[in-house]
């Protein structure tokens, strides 16, 4: 297949360009920098020079392929209804990437909610402005395929392992290990008993590729692999830093360092769901434990 990918330099849109490229299909990925350019290049992507605001060229470059992949940012709108106008009645597939936050809560790390999100049973967004945003525009894509295009929404949960180059780290593990580095001891919101699904970087663009090819894929999919606390994730990084044993912090100190709705609606909420649907599809996700990836895996350096 002809795959158009936006996000191709980044941490996850890296990750399944990389997997789509190893899967034998023809890649042209969407970046700002042109200094990046050659990063795609030597990975066998083809690189097309734009931005998400750029209309005409993401409908151009959507029309022309046979599937894409919106892995650039969950938030911006003006994409998804471009590249939805653009394939309306091909029945071409348009992957769609969200985040599990669209379900968070707001416990302040102090304790694990009993609500797991099942994608088998409507799902249903947290209050907060942003989240609403977010969900709107997970509806809006799911609710296109009334219109012929084959939509799949995949909600990922916290990703963890290493990416690619030029931006080989996740977004959630590394406040908590500079911190630590930085001050010698690991740190979590609260009392770190709030819970976030997990899945590894590589089973997630093992995901994207599935439903890309896969006729039945449609609709809304969470995905995760594993779940773990984020005190279990604090204690993980502190045996791999050689590190004491994991102190709380109040929201009020952990807001000096990572903002407020960073380490309120991030780090200290909980997030768990389970992803029914993915696996019906005959995903199975290869790693199971954050911690071990931790502890064993994890870059020191």
């Amino acid at each position: 297949m002809r795959i158009f990918l936006t996000g191709a330099t980044g941490y996850l849109g890296g990750a399944v360009a990389a997997r789509l490229v190893a899967d034998g299909h023809e890649v042209r990925g969407l970046v700002r920098n042109p200094a990046y350019e050659p990063l795609l290049t030597q990975a066998g992507i083809t690189p097309v020079r734009g931005t998400l605001d750029d209309a005409d060229l993401l409908a151009a470059e959507a029309m022309n392929a046979d599937g894409v992949v919106n892995a650039a940012d969950s938030d911006h709108r003006g994409a998804a209804e471009t590249f939805l106008h653009a394939l309306r009645g091909t029945g071409k597939p348009l992957v769609h990437t969200s985040g599990s936050s669209v379900i968070g809560d707001d416990a302040k790390g102090d304790y694990a909610t009993t609500a797991v999100h099942d994608d088998a049973e409507p799902v249903v967004a947290d209050s907060h402005p942003i989240r609403q945003a977010r969900f709107a525009i997970d509806t809006m894509l799911v609710a296109a395929a009334a219109d012929g295009v084959r939509t799949v929404v995949l909600c990922n949960s916290l990703t963890y392992g290493t990416g690619r180059q030029p931006r080989p780290d996740t977004v959630l593990l590394p406040p908590l290990i500079d911190q630590a580095r930085a001050s010698g001891v690991v740190r979590v919101v609260g009392r770190g008993h709030n819970r976030w699904s997990n899945v590894h970087i590589d089973d997630v663009a093992a995901l994207y590729s599935r439903v890309l090819t896969d006729p039945a894929a449609t609709g809304f999919y969470f995905v995760e692999g594993g779940e773990a606390s984020f005190g279990e994730i604090g204690t993980a990084i502190a045996d791999r830093l050689g590190l004491g044993p994991v102190q709380p912090w109040s929201l009020d100190e952990a807001s000096q360092l990572w903002g407020e709705g960073f380490a309120r609606f991030a780090l200290g909420s909980n997030s768990r769901v389970r992803a029914t649907r993915a696996r019906q599809l005959g995903w199975t996700p290869a790693h199971t434990s954050i911690e071990t990836w931790i502890r064993d895996e994890m870059k020191t350096d």
